[in-house]
């Protein structure tokens, strides 16, 4: 196996649109990929020094969107232009956007799921930025884009990640080994789930909780 330097190589990163309104109201939006979550109902975002983060100090309120297929491009440019340097920098977008239902803050309906944030707490904070862990307050939908169980469906969404090897974006794959959506493949074995899926060979599955129905 092939030796390199520590890199920031976790893999997929997520791409997340932070979106924020500055002191007059205008809307901001930037790129993110050094997130995860950080509880139940809390995310953490590792956050430079940007016009974000300044817009932060305004009540500590965003959003989060999850980029997709269709709206790489538009997730790209935000996350190399700054609104410092092209004030029309949202316009250029073409996304729509309109306020938050819970939260002080820009939805940008062109993405499928959108997460309402409050900061609950900023660590390591200095010039260069700070870690953010903030709670989820709302989660909104496009109904376009539920399964038929009524939750969101990501098959549907076309998610994209980001792959910091070779900066770039990769669609996320379709198929789902662990979907419960096929029951008729899955038995137990000794304690542990396995599917026997057609198109794929047997998977081991080690959820012993878990009690499908």
């Amino acid at each position: 196996m092939k030796s390199f330097a520590p890199k920031p190589w976790v893999v997929p990163q997520p791409v997340l649109i932070i979106g924020t309104y500055n002191k007059d109201g205008v809307a901001n939006a930037m790129n993110a990929a050094w997130a995860g979550q950080w509880d139940m109902k809390e995310i953490m975002i590792s956050m430079g020094n940007h016009v974000t983060t300044d817009n932060l100090k305004n009540g500590g309120e965003f959003t989060v969107a999850f980029a997709t297929k269709k709206t790489m491009v538009g997730s790209d440019f935000v996350g190399i232009v700054s609104a410092k340097n092209d004030p029309k920098k949202m316009e250029k977008t073409g996304w729509n956007i309109k306020k938050a239902t819970m939260v002080n803050a820009p939805v940008f309906t062109d993405f499928p799921m959108t997460l309402e944030c409050r900061i609950k707490e900023k660590i390591d904070e200095s010039e260069e930025g700070y870690y953010i862990v903030a709670e989820i307050v709302n989660i909104l939908v496009d109904e376009n884009y539920l399964a038929e169980d009524g939750k969101p469906d990501m098959e549907k969404m076309e998610l994209i990640v980001f792959d910091p090897i070779h900066h770039g974006y990769i669609e996320l794959g379709k198929i789902n080994l662990c979907n419960m959506n096929y029951p008729q493949y899955l038995y137990l074995h000794n304690n542990e789930y396995r599917y026997n899926i057609p198109w794929q060979p047997k998977v081991l599955m080690y959820i012993p909780a878990y009690n499908p129905k």
